[in-house]
């Protein structure tokens, strides 16, 4: 009975005096069935916090620090306190280093307990009394702080943010906790300094942007424009030129007769007709004559058209027609109101020889001031132009300047020079490929290097007398062609053709001509064909006296006559 009341009375263990066991221990068996331990396994754990970062029940409160005369911290003293001395700053401290993160235990080396009679770990610190949990975290232990004094509450002060220090004083509280601090606010070290407050305005700040990127962009634009010209930095290539030279030329140059002559020529536009043409004409002198092909200005006559002249400056005037002669294809027109005229001077065409250096100047296909050189390829070529009926009616005969300078459609008119800037001649007509025959300079072929002009001095005569009459007269023979005759030569029309064979009191007739005679030469110089007959006379002057050839009845005689004149229709 006695032992089981001893046993009733026993004290009843507390869920305190339980025993943990470490997890992968087994657990110890009591030493008996009714033992009691007299002690508990382990010293109890007086912080009642696990470490730092990890609240929970065994975390230690921090020790409560009692108002004592605190060092220039940034914390009013109490009127009448003397601050301790604060030690000289002979180093620039750096700032605190935060504590190493401590490895965190797990709840099982918390709970585990040494065995039973394990002897404890000596207690190498005072502990402080167990008290209720906080939210705050121990720092490393600290020296050792002086005993506490009475401080009254300090005063209330608010400040900004301060700045950091340039030389924090040694760290007198190693709690880094100043319950006494307004707000938990940090202390600050040293005396405090006034908040400098710097406002800049919003505007300076865009206008100093905005600067910044003008600047930027033009940099970069020059830099974008020099690689992009100059090909980058390390491939820069330079060319080497020549300087700029003389624009002076040797006067009888090409360049230098071109000079020379294109402030004389000009450019021809026509009118009239429903059609409009292209032409050239040089300026023959300080009046305002300018001479050009028949055939250019011919629309503009028939249909009453206009006809206006733009001169190698550009300047642009209208024209009127002064004359015209078919039979040589050449045309008289006239400006007004012009000033600063330059007139070609005019050469002499009987002395030109084969293989001469010629310049053409005109406007082919309307390309104005168009210059190309060659050479006289051969003289008193017959050729016929302005038209293609061959009655001898609107037929141009022209005993022409063969030359290979490229003449084009548009050229007709312009002035054919020598290497003295003289005109020798009047570019009318060129042969084209596929042409049966000579066509003229309106059609719309191209050179082939086989240039047709007008001799100046036939044209010469025939402009004064366009300039004083408006007609120009022709030499003629007073005899009737058979145009229809295919050998050799040019032989007189029958008496029973629709107009006389001889004219009455003609040249011919006075000379002894008689119908069917065959007229083999002019002046020595033989004839194939009517027409070749035509240019020999054409290329004289009314009164010029001629010794022709004939063929009669297979006997040669030589006649002598002096040309007629018969004017222009």
């Amino acid at each position: 009975m006695d032992e089981g009341k001893a046993r009733a009375s026993a004290p009843k263990p507390h869920w305190w005096h339980r025993r943990r066991t470490p997890e992968g221990v087994p657990p110890q068996p009591l030493a008996g069935p009714g033992d009691t331990p007299a002690a508990p396994l382990h010293a109890p754990d007086p912080y009642s916090t696990p470490p730092y970062g990890r609240p929970g029940p065994w975390a230690p409160a921090p020790p409560v620090q009692r108002p004592t005369l605190t060092p220039p911290q940034g914390t009013p003293l109490v009127p009448g306190a003397t601050p301790p001395p604060v030690p000289p700053a002979a180093y620039a401290p750096q700032p605190p280093a935060e504590p190493a993160a401590q490895p965190l235990p797990s709840q099982a080396a918390v709970d585990a307990t040494p065995p039973v009679g394990a002897p404890d770990e000596p207690a190498t610190r005072p502990l402080p009394p167990v008290g209720p949990a906080t939210d705050h975290v121990p720092h490393p232990a600290a020296p050792q702080q002086t005993a506490p004094q009475p401080h009254p509450a300090p005063q209330a002060f608010t400040h900004a943010a301060p700045e950091a220090p340039a030389h924090p004083a040694p760290e007198a509280n190693p709690w880094g906790y100043d319950p006494w601090a307004v707000g938990g606010a940090l202390p600050a070290y040293g005396k405090p300094e006034p908040v400098k407050q710097v406002t800049v305005a919003r505007s300076r700040i865009v206008g100093g942007a905005v600067v910044v990127a003008l600047v930027a962009g033009g940099i970069g634009g020059g830099i974008g424009m020099y690689l992009e010209r100059d090909g980058g930095v390390a491939g820069r290539v330079t060319l080497p030129q020549a300087g700029a030279g003389s624009a002076d030329r040797a006067p009888g140059s090409v360049a230098g007769i071109a000079a020379r002559a294109l402030p004389g020529v000009v450019t021809i536009h026509v009118r009239g007709g429903g059609d409009q043409s292209t032409g050239t004409g040089f300026v023959l002198d300080k009046k305002g004559h300018i001479l050009t092909n028949n055939h250019v200005v011919q629309s503009a006559a028939s249909g009453g058209g206009s006809i206006s002249v733009t001169f190698n400056g550009g300047q642009t005037a209208k024209a009127e027609l002064v004359g015209r002669d078919g039979g040589y294809d050449l045309a008289v027109i006239k400006v007004s109101g012009v000033s600063g005229l330059t007139p070609l001077a005019l050469g002499n065409s009987d002395s030109v020889r084969v293989g001469d250096s010629v310049i053409a100047i005109g406007a082919p296909f309307d390309l104005a001031g168009t210059v190309t050189t060659g050479i006289i390829s051969a003289k008193e070529r017959p050729i016929t132009a302005g038209g293609r009926k061959q009655d001898g009616a609107d037929i141009s005969y022209v005993d022409a300047l063969q030359t290979d300078a490229p003449i084009n459609p548009g050229n007709s008119g312009g002035p054919l020079v020598d290497s003295q800037a003289r005109v020798i001649g009047i570019n009318s007509a060129i042969r084209s490929v596929g042409d049966a025959e000579s066509g003229g300079a309106g059609g719309q072929g191209g050179s082939i290097g086989l240039g047709f002009a007008i001799p100046i001095n036939s044209a010469r005569r025939v402009a004064e007398e366009l300039i004083n009459t408006g007609k120009a007269t022709h030499p003629v023979i007073g005899v009737s062609l058979d145009m229809a005759y295919a050998g050799d030569g040019a032989r007189v029309n029958t008496d029973g053709s629709r107009t006389p064979a001889v004219t009455p009191g003609g040249p011919a007739d006075k000379a002894g001509i008689r119908p069917k005679d065959v007229i083999r030469k002019v002046d020595g110089v033989p004839v194939h064909a009517a027409q070749e007959l035509i240019v020999k006379i054409r290329g004289h002057r009314p009164g010029d006296s001629l010794a022709l050839t004939l063929d009669r009845d297979g006997r040669e005689e030589t006649v002598r006559l002096t040309l007629g004149s018969a004017t222009s229709g």
